[in-house]
């Protein structure tokens, strides 16, 4: 069953991702039965797609559905993003779903059944050379890295054949130990252009380092040709071989849900990149993407405009921006 899906054939992106797609289910109160809830369509790769597309780039992504209902109706959600479906593989399983509860802060509480799930099917014959080697950047996670071994081995098999290989840890304990994605991350690193951890997290348990400086040079010396520190509400601290750079983060006008937040500074910022902001400029729009997309309920629930974004980033870095393209 492949309704939705563009021919395969393969064709140029300026991004592609890869990942799981979840279903979500988000309740404003702790959960319950009979407790109103939302549905929705999220995990961290669409959220990147849909935030690299909503910033101008023409976006792939590969990810596996199922080969049902269910399966083509998320289909129809990708499209609506703006993200081309052609890359998406449909095989019988069971999709998986997340539960969401945010309190009034916009902070969360999670709780998974994807065990087994269809995305995890995703292996390394998924990856087309002939589309990876071609896109102007390719995005994976570490969550992707987690969910299975072979979903691991595409990343790998991805990040070997791209020019341009994003790759953010995205460390869940939940799903690996501190141990694997560190040696995820170390492998990737070599082949990396940009490597994104947060801080302090990922960057205390994956790199044992302590301040997000020594991270970024650490990432460097494995081999990372950029690294984007985030730091949640302090900004980003950026390393490439011409130097270090500070880039402050930008106050968020509302904090409804903060699902998707890193994801849309991933996206946004990748695409820019490939259609020709410097690393500065990328990281600064891709700031004032996550901090609008907190606004919204849900991983997509609110997935700003180019336009939205620029004007956003304007009133917060006045002068220090270019006009978009």
């Amino acid at each position: 069953m492949n309704t939705l899906a563009e021919p395969s054939t393969p064709q140029d992106f300026d991004v592609v991702v890869m990942g799981e797609i979840l279903l979500e289910v988000a309740t404003d109160v702790p959960f319950g039965h009979g407790i109103p809830a939302q549905l929705g369509i999220s995990g961290d790769a669409l959220n990147v797609a849909a935030s690299a597309a909503a910033a101008g780039a023409h976006v792939g992504l590969l990810a596996v559905l199922t080969d049902d209902d269910l399966g083509q109706a998320i289909a129809r959600r990708v499209a609506e993003l703006g993200i081309a479906t052609g890359l998406l593989k449909f095989r019988s399983g069971q999709q998986g779903v997340y539960l969401v509860h945010c309190d009034p802060d916009g902070q969360r509480e999670f709780s998974y059944a994807r065990s087994g799930s269809v995305g995890s099917t995703l292996c390394p014959d998924d990856v087309d050379p002939a589309v990876f080697s071609t896109a102007g950047a390719v995005v994976a996670g570490g969550i992707a890295c987690a969910i299975s071994l072979s979903s691991r081995a595409a990343v790998m098999k991805a990040a070997r054949v791209s020019g341009r290989f994003v790759y953010d840890p995205n460390f869940r304990p939940r799903l690996t130990s501190p141990q694997d994605a560190a040696a995820a991350l170390e492998e990737l690193a070599p082949n990396a252009f940009l490597v994104t951890p947060s801080f302090p997290g990922e960057t205390s348990a994956l790199l044992g380092c302590a301040a997000p400086a020594e991270a970024a040079a650490k990432l460097r010396s494995l081999g990372a040709a950029n690294v984007a520190v985030t730091c949640g509400a302090d900004g980003i601290q950026l390393e490439t071989d011409t130097g270090s750079s500070w880039i402050d983060s930008i106050p968020a006008p509302a904090v409804v849900d903060q699902t998707g937040a890193g994801d849309a500074f991933v996206g946004t910022m990748t695409a820019r990149l490939v259609l020709g902001n410097s690393l500065p400029d990328a990281a600064r729009y891709g700031a004032a993407a996550a901090s609008l997309v907190v606004g919204g309920k849900g991983g997509t629930g609110l997935v700003p405009t180019f336009e939205q974004t620029t004007a956003h980033a304007q009133s917060a870095h006045e002068g220090e921006l270019p006009s978009h393209a």
